[in-house]
């Protein structure tokens, strides 16, 4: 059955391993020729767990071609204090060229206590800092400068009247012609509530964002429907705002896709009122290596898609590991790259 994405997921290989290293969310950009990769990093002796949250920094890497390998080259936003409220840990990544510049937006967190390195995080402290995590922005004038980073958040949560009051993380950006940029971002409004997206936007990419609704995008009545990881992107020739993101559903429900961790689509005229077709699955945690062997992911997601001179997307890439169940990484997790095929 042809989806509404329109696209299949091919086969896949390891666009990205960082030795010593667990490797999560990437967003790829084109320049001077070569494919650069911003992801998260953090220490495989530190183990999985919260330790993405406490840990992480953002670094890039390099490919000649979109399915790589990719080579890293170095840190772009490391530890810098924890005055900043991004001082201690970044992550989430979404870059984005406009007019001779580069927009990385982030999450970002800061905490008061010690920094944990032995893997063993309690849950309370994981919460409390979970709960601090904020979006950033950096800029650089070129692909290999300096990104300057924003000391405050690009976007806050709202006090606790809004379902969004307790973090904003997770942004992907969509920058249109006019430079006005709509930016979809990750809340809940409490504890054990639904991860819910809402939609913001702004006149330029560094703009100040307002929110385009007080509701949050897709909304469920089974509060067992959960939703993150958005990957939004614009096109111009259907004049459509197009959104991929995971289908996180809890607690046995059926979800969006049938799958927990698949991939979905929706799409919107206005970047509000998304609508989810009869065949929203982009992708499934069952894929098919290039040499021919397939497996069943414990994870696939962080679903991110680059494009070709066209605005036709070429290649799908997502975080991924080896583990039976979700999240029990033993051995460093990687990037994965899937060619897309058109749907005809």
């Amino acid at each position: 059955m042809k989806s509404d994405f329109g696209y299949n997921s091919g086969t896949a290989v390891k666009a990205l391993e960082i030795d010593g290293y667990y490797v999560w969310d990437c967003s790829v950009v084109r320049s001077r020729g070569k494919y650069y990769m911003f992801s998260s990093r953090w220490k495989k002796e530190y183990g999985f767990g919260w330790n993405w949250l406490f840990n992480s920094e953002i670094v890039c890497s390099v490919s000649d071609t979109p399915e790589g390998p990719y080579v890293f080259q170095r840190v772009v936003l490391p530890r810098r204090g924890r005055q900043y409220f991004d001082g201690m840990s970044t992550h989430n990544t979404c870059i984005k060229e406009y007019n001779g510049k580069f927009y990385l937006y982030y999450m970002g967190t800061t905490y008061g206590g010690d920094i944990p390195e032995n893997g063993k995080i309690d849950g309370k402290y994981g919460e409390e800092t979970w709960n601090r995590k904020r979006i950033g922005l950096a800029v650089a004038d070129s692909i290999d400068g300096e990104f300057i980073r924003r000391d405050t958040p690009l976007l806050q949560p709202r006090d606790c009247s809004f379902w969004d009051c307790t973090i904003t993380t997770n942004p992907s950006v969509a920058i249109l012609p006019d430079g006005k940029t709509y930016m979809i971002y990750k809340s809940r409004s409490a504890v054990g509530k639904p991860l819910q997206l809402g939609v913001a936007v702004a006149d330029t990419p560094d703009g100040e964002f307002r929110r385009l609704s007080d509701l949050p995008i897709l909304r469920f009545k089974d509060e067992n429907m959960h939703i993150e990881d958005p990957f939004l992107w614009y096109d111009a020739t259907r004049k459509k705002f197009c959104l991929i993101a995971k289908d996180d559903a809890k607690n046995g429900a059926y979800g969006i896709t049938g799958e927990w961790g698949g991939g979905f689509y929706a799409e919107s005229d206005d970047c509000v009122d998304f609508t989810i077709g009869k065949t929203p699955k982009v992708y499934s945690r069952s894929i098919e290596w290039s040499d021919g062997r397939k497996t069943t992911q414990g994870n696939l997601e962080r679903p991110s898609v680059i494009f070709d001179e066209n605005g036709k997307p070429t290649h799908i890439f997502c975080a991924s590991g080896d583990a039976e169940t979700p999240y029990d990484f033993k051995d460093p997790t990687f990037i994965v790259c899937m060619a897309l095929k058109q749907d005809l």
